[in-house]
């Protein structure tokens, strides 16, 4: 009997310590202010890793495999490649301009890095970490995403008003979609047929039918909207100056719930179970939890000063 109880115990207080786990999963968080990019096992709530970057961080992509994260730094024009197991600096690459977002294609061979202040999009080979190619868009392009058929790439050109597609086998823009004032942040559904924008000008979110290449549809939101997250039938979009997180019906498009999170809220991502949405919150230095079904506030995380984690940050360890 004592051992039984002693094993109860021990499960209660580790539910207790874990509001808001996810099982074998971590966040790898860009630490702006701190200059570093923080490992987080989610199961645990707690910190693993703290791993010098340099040059104010800001996006991320953790390549599908996880083996590798990705990281730009605006202030060093540069890529840091992570080994994502060993916590190690891989390797980096120079590739001028002002990298900020990021994103890796499905077969982990090529790296997408918006350069801010190019109008163009830096390609990467993974092989080689080196740059082999650029390819025109939109004014100032900061989200990236691809397709997961991998045939696509869209670019969120933040001063043009619109989204640039371009066809990754011939590395050229095969379209431009109006969407709405300023989108920063872009996300691509699971099948690959939409695509939503969280524009920071008119506090909304555009939705984009890829197949038809228009926009469909817009989502009022909270104020300046970051970046949008999917899961569950809803879509959870970062608003940073309303310190709240803005939960909207995918079917309808309607509305759902505004959830009260931390101050400035920017990175947002779904656990790879979907119950989970991870939120970094800018001015907090916190990892916020969300129950995706609750829609509520499960846990907080501490991080490094100025999370951004401004891309796919979350990484499946099993």
């Amino acid at each position: 009997m004592l051992v039984v109880r002693a094993l109860v115990l021990a499960a209660l207080a580790a539910s207790l310590a874990c509001p808001g786990c996810a099982s074998a999963e971590e966040a790898f968080v860009t630490n702006q202010l701190s200059d570093d990019l923080m490992v987080v096992d989610l199961a645990t709530s707690r910190s693993v890793a703290t791993i010098p970057i340099g040059g104010k961080p800001a996006g991320v992509a953790v390549s599908a495999d996880g083996r590798f994260a990705y990281v730009t730094s605006p202030d060093a024009k540069a890529v840091t490649v992570v080994d994502a197991a060993t916590r190690q600096v891989a390797g980096r690459v120079e590739v001028g301009g002002g990298p900020l977002g990021i994103a890796v294609a499905p077969d982990g061979k090529t790296v997408y890095v918006a350069d801010w202040y190019a109008a163009a999009v830096r390609v990467i080979d993974a092989a080689s970490r080196s740059v082999t190619a650029s390819i025109a868009v939109g004014a100032s392009p900061s989200g990236l995403a691809v397709t997961p058929d991998g045939r696509l790439l869209l670019s969120a050109d933040r001063d043009d008003d619109s989204v640039s597609v371009v066809d990754t086998a011939t590395r050229q823009r095969k379209a431009t979609i109006k969407v709405g004032t300023r989108p920063f942040g872009v996300t691509i559904d699971a099948e690959g047929k939409r695509a939503y924008t969280a524009n920071v000008g008119s506090d909304d979110v555009s939705v984009i039918d890829l197949a038809e290449a228009r926009e469909i549809g817009r989502v009022p939101v909270g104020v300046r909207p970051y970046a949008v997250a999917l899961t569950l039938g809803r879509g959870f979009v970062t608003d940073q100056y309303g310190g709240t997180v803005s939960v909207f019906d995918l079917a309808s498009l309607k509305p759902v719930k505004r959830i009260n999170v931390g101050e400035y809220p920017e990175g947002i991502a779904a656990t790879a179970d979907g119950k989970r949405v991870i939120v970094a919150c800018w001015e907090s230095n916190t990892l916020d939890i969300i129950d995706a079904t609750d829609l509520k506030v499960i846990g907080e995380i501490k991080t490094g000063d100025g999370p951004r984690a401004f891309g796919v940050f979350l990484r499946r360890t099993e």
